[in-house]
């Protein structure tokens, strides 16, 4: 039976809250973009944002001391079909450990072999909180690596310890949840606001990064998550989005936080072995 965890025993009112922006490979053209944020009532701060160059720092981050919660954009499990058709273990805990005891290569091949000789559409799953969020397969392996973001992500928060409300009771100082800023983007804009090309950054790009800053600071985040937002400057001169997107990481861990065991309430079972992304797209009723 899978084992849920508690939220945060952390106070509702005033938290430590960080939004990270991952990658599979981080470098220093490319880290992990860290928001460091504090909610206070109903309102976030923006401290400033940090980059993580290796995964050593990570892991570093992940065993820092609580209180605190955060948001990680990247897929925490895979699909129940794709896990019981592969023959992973059926607990989520037993399955990311399985996935740890792999290289990174043997893990691609893993996802590469269950691909072949598959109809078109069943060739990758989405879990049920992907189809509800509009979030892609977490076995997608090109264009945005998230099978890859997974591999590498899963693992560290595993042993690193920390808690993760409906998946793994670890230590609830440090509540961590799976998080996706494109559904919160979506909310402001479906024009495409970041791109790591040069070639392919626009004026465009960069109005739509204002308007979701607008929303954020402004009434419509107020509605949609509780929270107001604050911010020194302006985000929306990166082109790559990535300081933003941290920004809309740490908005959604702050809302899930705020929402407490109703959350867990709301769990299905497959939720419970999959994961689930923590905005309240994921949780609207079935129309």
């Amino acid at each position: 039976m899978m084992t849920v965890s508690c939220f945060s025993s952390v106070s509702r009112v005033t938290v430590n809250v960080f939004g990270l922006d991952f990658t599979s490979r981080p470098s220093r053209g490319k880290p992990i973009t860290c928001a460091v944020c504090r909610v206070d009532g109903r309102t976030l701060h923006v401290r400033r944002v940090d980059g993580f160059e290796s995964f050593a720092e990570f892991e570093a981050f992940l065993l820092a001391d609580g209180p605190w919660v955060a948001g990680f954009d990247f897929p925490f499990g895979q699909s129940r079909r794709f896990i019981e058709n592969i023959g992973w273990p059926a607990s989520w805990a037993e399955y990311v450990r399985y996935v740890a005891t792999l290289e990174r290569q043997s893990f691609r091949d893993q996802l590469d072999n269950y691909r072949v000789g598959r109809a078109d559409g069943d060739k990758e799953h989405r879990r049920s909180t992907d189809a509800r969020t509009g979030a892609i397969s977490p076995q997608k392996l090109y264009g945005v690596p998230v099978g890859l973001m997974f591999f590498e992500g899963a693992q560290r928060l595993l042993s690193s310890g920390v808690n993760i409300p409906g998946l793994y009771r670890g230590d609830n100082r440090r509540t961590a949840f799976e998080v996706y800023p494109g559904v919160l983007a979506r909310r402001v804009t479906r024009q495409g606001y970041k791109s790591d090309s040069r070639a392919l950054q626009s004026e465009a790009q960069k109005q739509a990064r204002a308007d979701i800053l607008a929303y954020l600071r402004g009434e419509g985040c107020r509605q949609d998550y509780g929270l107001v937002v604050t911010i020194e400057g302006t985000l929306n001169e990166d082109p790559s989005g990535d300081t933003l997107d941290a920004v809309m990481c740490a908005v959604q861990a702050a809302w899930a936080h705020r929402q407490g065991d109703t959350l867990l309430r709301r769990l299905s079972d497959d939720q419970q072995l999959e994961g689930w992304i923590a905005d309240p797209k994921a949780f609207e009723p079935d129309v």
